[in-house]
């Protein structure tokens, strides 16, 4: 009994949940478009018209964003908002967060690594940009540096390290796979993989 409640948990747990999620979302922001119809004094019609109202304001957005003068007022905005140091701080995480699901058809530079530790053992890492920031490419010995990502198990957080490229094994492996691999520590089960030494 105690196998088949835990077999029940594990298939369905992941489904409710997902469900019960984006449900959440889907009224939060349904409820926020009704709030919007209700200013512009319009009775509610159905369920799902304010969500209807915010996804098109949103697209609309994204038009709007193509267009220069636009772009250059947000961007001013924006930087007057950014001398606050609080506001700076919480903004400027959200946009970071925002840009990994959107690069506006950019390719995904996001890599699967190998690191090998000093005790033989090797940790799977996201090379998440190939570009350096100055001041550490300053401050760094002789060689061709790039920002590692390691995930913590069950946990957002993870630890960003810099290191040399030769020092890297190249793992032909998708982001969201490895991702998952790491966030799980391994539990979830995963195709096999084999490193491109």
């Amino acid at each position: 009994m105690k196998t088949t409640l835990a077999r029940g948990l594990t298939n369905l747990l992941p489904m409710v949940l997902s469900i019960w999620l984006f449900w959440s979302l889907f009224i939060s922001l349904d409820s926020l478009g009704q709030l919007l119809l209700e200013i512009l004094g319009i009775e509610k019609i159905v369920v799902g018209a304010g969500f209807a109202l915010v996804a098109s304001l949103v697209f609309v957005a994204g038009l709007l964003f193509s267009v220069s003068p636009i772009v250059w007022v947000y961007s001013w905005i924006e930087r007057q908002l950014m001398r606050f140091p609080l506001f700076k701080t919480v903004y400027g995480s959200i946009r970071d967060i925002a840009g990994l699901m959107s690069r506006d058809g950019k390719p995904k530079t996001q890599k699967t690594v190998l690191v090998k530790q000093a005790n033989g053992s090797y940790v799977v890492g996201f090379i998440m940009s190939d570009a350096m920031p100055e001041p550490l490419l300053s401050a760094l010995p002789e060689g061709d540096w790039v920002p590692v990502l390691f995930q913590l198990s069950y946990q957002v957080a993870g630890v960003t390290s810099l290191v040399r490229k030769e020092e890297l094994i190249p793992v032909e492996w998708s982001f969201e796979e490895a991702m998952r691999f790491n966030l799980t520590a391994g539990i979830t089960s995963v195709e096999k993989i084999s490193p491109q030494v």
